[in-house]
């Protein structure tokens, strides 16, 4: 096995989708641009994940060397996928954080019908837990601050939206920021 396939990552989520109790995809974001590269892909190996756990009682499973937990609830499937040497309690923490913001946003109707009407606050959740494959949160209460959404209100005004992009852009600044200077100082040493 290759050493470098073992090194600790940041990228730590390789996918995220929603399937409806049918299998069919109601949301889905791909971070690793390797893997299932196009929709067809990303789709055939979406059934495949299906087929395997749609019956079964467990929380994970491991599929074309993936690691796979999920969730299911009324007539929905959530599905977080990492490498097959990722840290499963790190991939049920996003899981859990995803359900459960959902859940809080949602008014805890987590069903196919609400999430289609909600689908942008569902996007914005799952950007606020993972960013390009980055968890960025798994506490559901901050997440749910942070997207500052609810169902009954005007779903997103423009200045939510920019609110949103800039605080992400702020983020990712700060991000770059520590990465330069823990590099400035490793080089110095």
């Amino acid at each position: 096995m290759d050493s470098g396939a073992l090194e600790p990552s940041l990228y730590t989520v390789k996918a995220v989708f929603i399937l409806d109790n049918d299998g069919n995809r109601l949301l889905s974001k791909y971070y690793d641009p390797d893997l299932y590269p196009s929709m067809k892909e990303q789709k055939n190996f979406e059934k495949n994940v299906f087929n395997k756990t749609h019956k079964a009682d467990n929380e994970i499973a491991f599929l074309e060397g993936m690691t796979i937990v999920y969730k299911s609830s009324i007539d929905l499937f959530f599905y977080v996928v990492g490498s097959a040497q990722e840290n499963e309690l790190m991939l049920m923490a996003v899981l859990n954080c995803l359900f459960e913001s959902l859940s809080q946003i949602l008014r805890k109707n987590v069903e196919r019908r609400c999430l289609l009407d909600n689908l942008d606050g569902v996007f914005l959740v799952v950007d606020e837990i993972i960013d390009g494959g980055v968890i960025l949160e798994s506490d559901p209460q901050q997440v749910v601050e942070k997207v500052n959404y609810r169902a009954d209100d005007n779903p997103l005004s423009e200045q939510s939206v920019a609110q949103h992009i800039t605080e992400k852009l702020a983020l990712t600044s700060n991000v770059l920021q520590s990465a330069k200077e823990q590099i400035k100082w490793s080089i110095l040493k």
